[in-house]
């Protein structure tokens, strides 16, 4: 269930619209045409889930497994087409298949499953065991991967600019995380609310794939999308939560515009007032969290953020302040006053966010 009186009609993509943009400028229509081809069809799928919010989604229901806590996968293939879900190519059980990007899907929702439920006991992303369904090779050289409310959906990148969106896990545990932010907090996709929502499949996203590499918060790289650029670009992922505005500096895609602290915080009009690149600090200041506390960042720094997006007190429109403050709020709580509560209030007085 959602805390906020419905499901805000939210269409969330892994690239930000930005990125898309600069290419499709480009003057190489290798690099231009998969990106416009991109935008367009986000544009589409994007009116789909405002109407499908409107007139109402199908419901799914939890299959009998869920009340053993058990993943529920289903990986369609859109064979290079646009019709979802497609045709079923492997399910819950099923033995890995010769097609590398299925089995990364498959392997990539289970992860995802295995985080939430291992560490904060939630079962699935809607909490009560909602099966698992993505499809992969979606249209010809789709430059992105989304969450539409119902489903995952990867494109196989155009080979120039990006690769296969199924090789980053966290890019799926990111997308995933969309759904976990539409069944609890459901956070307006505008603004500071928006970036939050953007931060939460970062911080998740990243924690998913920390939590599959047994990675303790110093071993981490704190990327967003590490792989998934192709050779020819300078960088390095598509964010970074350790150094927000690193994650390249390229001849087509530009610099990384995203900020660390609010003395840099963007006002725009685009990407739904910044969404993907405000969140940046937000990011940041769970990254300093995490590096404080040390050891696994899914336990303490991880614990503190996911009570705040579940508990039922943050607000569909909170801006940065607004969750900051119920962060300190929950480290005291669960923790006492102790480093918890000291590194959350000192991460927050770094990147320039009030929280008390």
């Amino acid at each position: 269930m959602t805390t906020n009186g419905g499901f805000e009609p939210v269409f969330c993509t892994i690239v930000p619209p930005h990125v898309l943009d600069k290419l499709a400028q480009h003057e190489d229509p290798a690099l231009a045409g998969p990106a416009r081809q991109t935008l367009e069809r986000d544009a589409y799928e994007r009116t789909h889930r405002r109407l499908t919010t409107v007139i109402g989604a199908p419901s799914v229901a939890p299959p009998r497994e869920a009340a053993e806590e058990k993943p529920h996968r289903t990986i369609y293939d859109a064979r290079h087409h646009q019709d979802l879900p497609g045709k079923k190519v492997r399910g819950e059980g099923d033995k890995p298949g010769k097609d590398a990007t299925v089995n990364r899907a498959y392997a990539g929702l289970g992860a995802t499953f295995e985080l939430y439920l291992k560490a904060y006991q939630r079962n699935s992303i809607n909490g009560e065991g909602l099966p698992l369904d993505a499809t992969v090779h979606f249209d010809q050289n789709y430059n992105n991967a989304f969450w539409n409310g119902e489903q995952m959906v990867f494109g196989d990148g155009d080979g120039e600019i990006f690769l296969d969106f199924t090789i980053p896990v966290d890019v799926i545990g990111h997308e995933l995380t969309h759904g976990v932010t539409q069944y609890t907090a459901n956070l307006t996709y505008f603004g500071q609310p928006g970036a939050l929502n953007e931060s939460m499949s970062d911080v998740f996203g990243s924690l998913i794939k920390q939590y599959t590499l047994g990675q303790t918060a110093a071993e981490a790289d704190w990327l967003i999308g590490a792989g998934l650029l192709a050779p020819r670009v300078t960088g390095t992922a598509l964010r970074s939560m350790k150094e927000p505005g690193s994650a390249y500096d390229d001849d087509v895609l530009g610099k990384d515009p995203q900020p660390a602290t609010m003395d840099h915080y963007v006002r725009t009009g685009r990407d739904n007032g910044g969404v993907h690149i405000n969140s940046g600090i937000p990011n940041h200041a769970f990254y300093l969290v995490a590096q404080a506390l040390g050891g696994h960042a899914w336990e303490r720094a991880g614990q503190i953020w996911y009570d705040v997006l579940t508990g039922g007190e943050l607000e569909s429109q909170a801006s940065f302040a607004d969750f900051a403050k119920l962060t300190v709020a929950q480290a005291r709580g669960r923790y006492g006053e102790g480093e918890e509560l000291q590194s959350v209030l000192k991460a927050w007085e770094q990147v320039g966010v009030p929280s008390t």
